[in-house]
């Protein structure tokens, strides 16, 4: 496989993931199919060999975040209920972001033991808890600054290791301070660092004022992408216990500006490549004429 373009703010791309930036970024309806020839493609312009691309379908698939169906000789996809609910969720958190920071009156901490050889499920829980917004205190501590006792109960039955873990809902000592402890879980240091490297990347884009649909899908879902770790690593604390991180407002009106801006010629790219082969194969001799 070659290699994969970097987002630069973030650890390198990772196809699996890229697919679900590409769902939850461009699938509309969401209930339309996606043929696999077309997201292979998409996946090549991003430096995947068609291999790596099927290998992380068929991995998605095992997921149950993709359903494939086939019609004659053809593959098609469709979206589960469960990443319906993924997607949903993520849209929630990316759009909110920077909206307010939250009260921070109810933790809720989630202590497991997973044995060895339930690694899988025991990394699955490290994921989905990240993706909450938890923080990792140490190997088996998770804790989230906000009241999140109903999706890690549901996150850990859905795993089926309730008898590892455990759920408690609580309040810091007002008598320490617990900044330092915050610190611990999300430095911020390191997280203005990243909203810093994203606006290195992304910032020079939001000057241009016009992009060809395959160069603006290319910036837009890079942009998306990489944006997607700053539900999970920011936790939108009061200054009381962590200050806002630099460059977080200016990232999110880069993010805004190019998720708007982007749309029309970037979602055109990705519905002709993945609607079917004939409306592929159009857009070919379409750029091929243009060219």
């Amino acid at each position: 496989m070659r290699e994969a373009r970097n987002g630069g703010s973030g650890p390198g791309l990772q196809p699996q993931d890229l697919v679900i930036t590409m769902l939850g970024t461009y699938l509309r309806p969401r209930s339309r199919r996606l043929w696999s020839g077309g997201v292979v493609e998409l996946l090549g312009e991003f430096g995947f060999s068609p291999g790596a691309a099927r290998i992380a379908l068929v991995r998605l698939v095992n997921r149950e975040l993709l359903e494939r169906t086939m019609s004659g000789r053809l593959a098609f996809y469709t979206l589960t209920g469960r990443s319906h609910k993924l997607l949903h969720e993520g849209d929630r958190r990316i759009f909110s972001l920077g909206e307010r920071p939250s009260a921070a009156d109810h933790w809720t901490v989630v202590w497991h033991a997973i044995p060895e050889d339930q690694r899988l499920k025991r990394d699955r829980l490290a994921r989905r808890l990240r993706f909450l917004g938890f923080g990792a205190l140490q190997d088996g501590t998770w804790v989230s600054p906000h009241e999140r006792e109903a999706e890690a109960v549901e996150l850990i039955e859905d795993l089926g290791v309730q008898a590892y873990c455990g759920v408690l809902i609580g309040s810091p000592a007002e008598a320490l301070d617990f900044r330092t402890f915050v610190s611990r879980m999300w430095p911020l240091d390191e997280l203005s660092g990243r909203y810093r490297a994203y606006l290195d990347e992304f910032k020079p884009y939001a000057r241009r004022r016009s992009l060809g649909d395959e160069a603006a899908f290319q910036v837009r879902t890079r942009a998306v992408h990489a944006f997607r770790q700053f539900p999970a690593l920011d936790p939108q604390l009061p200054d009381d216990y962590m200050s806002a991180p630099q460059f977080r407002a200016e990232a999110i009106e880069v993010f805004t500006d190019l998720y708007e801006r982007l749309a029309k010629p970037a979602s055109r790219h990705f519905d002709a490549a993945t609607e079917g082969p004939v409306k592929a194969a159009k857009k070919r001799r379409t750029a091929y004429a243009a060219s």
